[in-house]
């Protein structure tokens, strides 16, 4: 897995069937492109991007709050982190840039500490954030092959220079 970019997929627990067939095409475009898929292992849209991942026989880790019973049956890899909720934080600061899709206040806390360590963060469909009299810090993608092309392009920016 050397020198594939790793992307996080951060999202909803419980998407409507538009958005899970949004973060099911992320994970099927993110496989094809050979990227190595990071998410919180659960279900709504951390199970669809694993469906998508393995629809395409590509590799998912799942970092788990507590244990492996929790894994969606698509993560390729759960782990049990004993974390909680705090296991957001090893979820976004894996990635070399994270996808946002769908989303509830978990994932506004995960854009939050991915904004905060510096990786770039591509929104499908998902919260719109801006600092007073700053730049809006979120890029916004329209389309799941827009929002891989932009994790791709971050990705490679941020893999080449080290995580």
């Amino acid at each position: 897995m050397e020198g594939q970019p790793v992307i996080s997929v951060i999202g909803s627990s419980a998407p409507p069937a538009e958005t899970y067939e949004l973060a099911r095409q992320v994970g099927r475009l993110l496989a094809r492109a050979g990227c190595t898929v990071v998410c919180g292992g659960k279900g709504g849209v951390m199970e669809a991007v694993c469906r998508g991942v393995a629809e395409e026989k590509g590799f998912s880790l799942g970092l788990l709050p507590a244990g492996i019973e929790e894994a969606n049956p698509y993560v390729t890899l759960p782990l049990s982190t004993g974390l909680g909720e705090v296991r957001n934080v090893a979820v976004v600061s894996s990635g070399d840039a994270v996808i946002s899709i769908g989303g509830a206040f978990g994932t506004l806390s995960e854009i939050g500490f991915a904004l905060k360590l510096g990786k770039p963060v591509i929104a499908l469909n998902t919260w719109s954030v801006q600092e007073p009299g700053a730049e809006p810090p979120l890029l916004q993608a329209s389309t799941p092959e827009e929002a891989v092309k932009l994790a791709l392009e971050k990705a490679g920016k941020e893999h080449h220079g080290g995580r």
